[in-house]
């Protein structure tokens, strides 16, 4: 675990020691070996949590999170170069900074044991976020976006400080290994229902589920590209990863869960609806991601091992598409300099290049055989299925939906007549060809070898 640990707190000298010359090579260079490092996570047989030490542990579900963390943030830093070039060098180290403290606290909130811990990484990702969010956002809206965020956030997770802290006067730990064999946490009273709101509630906000969204379209729409990678691809599966937590913990609370079940699975339909009508690239990208994860909660509360398995898959596969569709968005935002569709079209005609990139990824976000998505998406059609035959009909609906909506954001920015204030665009960089492939390569890595990420439940 200290070799991921160690390397990346040792970033932030470096960033601050490395010249104006060196400064994003060194940076690139070192944050893809520790993206290197962290693959080895993935091959550990994990029947059990593997601990590192009395406070941190990986398990099957933890570790393909903390890869996909890792991977992307080379990525980030590729991506956010063109957006930086302007900036001062002190801003530019004072950025790529932020990111890095983002990543540690991830990899504390990923590989926490002792809850405590993952509730002060959780909280502590709020800062460099809503620093980037504010500071380097596109727009003037990004200071409401920024409040937005802090505020929805820091009050969903005031219960979930309160029932841990409740918990730990009760029993004496926070230890998950503990608390997963503890008696008294599978008993159906009136404390434990109280106590599972409580933690929920922090979680559903992060997701975020249907009705505690609001935050979330601001959010993405304002932040610049690496910190909508970052929300996009391991902020909201924070939520993912802390429900799949505490629902292994209390007893299977399925009554309590059929609100939450009800608002999921409405909000898939409703967001995509949304999609349908939007006018804004990235305000699209960051509902249909509302969308993806309102299956994720579904998955996660109805507790068969088949549905935590698929909440997981589509959580890092989603992560990936969704990173790289905001990629794709700034690329076009960059030459266009507008996020409407309707007045960056056509772009086939002159990229025809990016314009396979945004195809191939838009048919990973239909998900389209034999692609990681369809195999989540399958397995939490299914195991909801199972629980409830009914939910097949918004299931149903809902992928035809995503279907709609991901044909409609591509012909909107790859066909039609080309406007004339676009007729001499810059070519595609090869720093940005190589930023989809790096996308592109796990997912293909998964398609061939699915078990690195279907967890172990079973």
């Amino acid at each position: 675990m200290l070799k991921i640990i160690i390397p990346t707190a040792m970033m932030i000298p470096t960033i601050w020691l490395s010249t104006t010359k060196w400064l994003w090579t060194n940076v690139t260079t070192n944050s893809f070996f520790i993206a290197l490092t962290s693959l080895t996570f993935l091959l550990f047989p994990f029947e059990m949590m593997m601990m590192m030490n009395k406070y941190l542990g990986l398990d099957q579900i933890s570790s393909p999170l903390l890869v996909l963390t890792c991977w992307l943030m080379p990525l980030m830093i590729l991506a956010s170069q063109n957006h930086l070039k302007k900036n001062s060098i002190i801003f530019q180290k004072t950025y790529i900074s932020m990111l890095f403290m983002l990543q540690m606290a991830l990899i504390l909130a990923f590989s926490a044991t002792e809850l405590i811990l993952f509730y002060i990484a959780f909280e502590t990702t709020l800062i460099p976020t809503l620093i980037i969010i504010t500071r380097w956002g596109n727009q003037t809206e990004r200071l409401n976006a920024g409040t937005y965020f802090l505020f929805y956030t820091l009050a969903g997770s005031l219960p979930l400080l309160v029932a841990l802290l409740y918990l730990s006067t009760f029993i004496g730990s926070l230890s998950l290994e503990f608390l997963m064999i503890y008696p008294n946490m599978f008993v159906m009273t009136t404390t434990n229902k109280i106590l599972w709101f409580g933690c929920m509630m922090a979680f559903m906000v992060k997701m975020p589920l249907y009705g505690a969204h609001l935050w979330l379209p601001k959010a993405h729409v304002e932040a610049p590209v690496a910190g909508s990678m970052i929300l996009a691809a391991v902020l909201l599966k924070l939520g993912g990863y802390g429900i799949i937590r505490i629902t292994l913990m209390f007893t299977p609370m399925i009554e309590l869960s059929y609100p939450f079940i009800i608002l999921a699975l409405w909000g898939v339909l409703m967001t995509s609806l949304i999609c349908i009508r939007q006018a804004d690239l990235k305000s699209l990208i960051a509902y249909s991601s509302i969308s993806h994860m309102g299956l994720v909660v579904a998955a996660t509360l109805i507790q068969t091992p088949w549905s935590f398995t698929g909440a997981v898959i589509l959580m890092i596969s989603h992560g990936l598409v969704s990173s790289a569709l905001f990629c794709l968005a700034n690329m076009n935002y960059e030459r266009t300099h507008s996020r409407t569709m309707l007045l960056a079209r056509g772009l086939q005609a002159t990229l025809p290049l990016m314009a396979t990139w945004w195809l191939l990824f838009n048919l990973l976000n239909m998900a389209l055989p034999p692609t990681p998505n369809l195999w989540g998406e399958l397995i939490i059609i299914i195991s909801l299925f199972n629980w409830s035959p009914w939910t097949i009909l918004i299931m149903g609906l809902g992928t035809l939906l995503t279907a709609a909506y991901t044909l409609y954001m591509y012909l909107m920015t790859q066909r039609g007549q080309l406007p004339k204030h676009l007729k001499y665009t810059l070519p595609t960089l090869t720093r940005e060809h190589y930023l989809m492939t790096m996308h592109l390569m796990p997912m293909m890595l998964i398609m061939l070898k699915p078990e690195l990420i279907s967890g172990n439940f079973s």
